[in-house]
């Protein structure tokens, strides 16, 4: 593996480890190298953050690596966070969101194929929202996620219990549950979200 590569590696490696970080033995172990080896690297590669005009550095707290932001950017990093997020979500969002709220648990292939489209970004979307979350696995080939609602959800839709959502009609039941839950909803005051 050539050095720019390996470096990479390591870049990647920071990022997935997140806010824990990585130990220097564990990014040797997974490259195959000496510490030494993994120190130069790091070395290098921080090096390379100061000479960019990057947002990111890396840091060593307690014996991990980390990668994280640049403190002479945190006014813009904490504007980010007093803005407030958009109260509305996407129809695709939204209907991803019913199809868990009256099936959960539910994995991402089975709300797939009740909304015909792909879901990924709309279940993003939710998760990071708090209206979404994974409640476990699915028995079964590559033991799926499972996906259920919160109590973010209940609160926002003014809900005490999942036994409060209006119920399905028997004959639409399997047709177009998105499009009922809709309907419940504008009945239903929204909170802003803070």
């Amino acid at each position: 593996m050539e050095r720019a590569e390996q470096k990479a590696v390591v870049e990647g490696l920071l990022f997935i480890s997140g806010d824990e970080g990585i130990y220097l033995e564990q990014i040797a172990g997974v490259l195959e190298l000496e510490k030494g080896e993994v120190q130069l690297l790091l070395q290098q590669l921080q090096e390379d953050y100061q000479r960019t005009s990057c947002g990111l550095q890396i840091v060593q707290y307690a014996q991990t690596y980390r990668l994280t932001t640049k403190k002479e950017h945190a006014s813009y990093y904490k504007k980010l966070i007093e803005t407030p997020m958009s109260s509305s979500l996407s129809q695709a969002a939204l209907e991803t969101l019913a199809i868990i709220a009256y099936r959960q648990p539910i994995t991402r292939t089975e709300i797939e194929e009740v909304r015909g489209v792909k879901t990924e970004k709309a279940l993003q979307t939710l998760i990071s929202r708090l209206l979404v979350k994974e409640i476990g696995r699915a028995e079964g080939t590559g033991r799926p996620i499972l996906y259920g609602t919160t109590k973010e959800f209940l609160d926002t839709f003014g809900l005490k219990t999942l036994k409060e959502l209006p119920p399905l009609p028997e004959e639409v039941q399997n047709m177009n549950e998105a499009d009922l839950f809709f309907d419940s909803l504008r009945e239903l005051p929204v909170e802003q979200e803070a």
